[in-house]
């Protein structure tokens, strides 16, 4: 009975207390935060990856950064906007690393074959898919994810009116399809 108490309290903790414990090392507050948060940090991934697998490697790949990093985060902002920061920056380390030449030249259907038991994307997201990378990427960091194009500049490492004209190229592309 005991056991079903504590399994109980550990459900109800808030995420400033999941946070605090896992910092700490605790391995369980740490599997709770994953739950709470991994459909959104895939989501992001991606949408900035545009495939099934570089988005789970970098999912991974962030949340193995966050058990690493936590000790630094100090509350200063909400949890989830520190992690969506740091989602995005691994994310694109991530895809820079290992983003092939000749993925780009993957037919579609092998880049969005979801399977019988995956969830289906909007139509933005496969849409988004089609569009060239560096167009993708800016995209989803200034319309989807409110990201200004000077921050958009300093992650891509970029020229400001490179952000921006990439952002209009894939407005352009993006009308074109619809």
């Amino acid at each position: 009975m005991s056991v079903q108490i504590q399994f109980i309290e550990k459900e109800q903790l808030s995420e400033p207390e999941l946070v605090k414990r896992a910092k700490l090392g605790d391995k369980s507050a740490f599997k709770q935060i994953y739950k709470l948060h991994h459909k959104r940090v895939y989501a992001l991934c991606f949408r900035l990856a545009g495939q099934i697998d570089l988005a789970e490697e970098a999912t991974q790949d962030t949340f193995v950064r966050l058990w690493q990093k936590l000790p630094q985060f100090n509350g200063d902002s909400q949890f989830a906007t520190w992690l969506h920061s740091l989602t995005v920056n691994q994310a694109l380390t991530s895809i820079k690393k290992h983003k092939s030449f000749w993925a780009r030249f993957l037919p579609l259907t092998e880049q969005i074959d979801l399977g019988h038991d995956s969830f289906e994307y909007e139509r933005l997201d496969k849409l988004l898919l089609k569009l060239p990378e560096r167009a993708r990427l800016v995209y989803v960091l200034f319309e989807i994810e409110g990201y200004k194009h000077d921050e958009i500049a300093k992650l891509l490492n970029i020229a400001v009116g490179t952000s921006k004209a990439q952002f209009h190229r894939a407005k352009k592309l993006l009308q074109e399809m619809l």
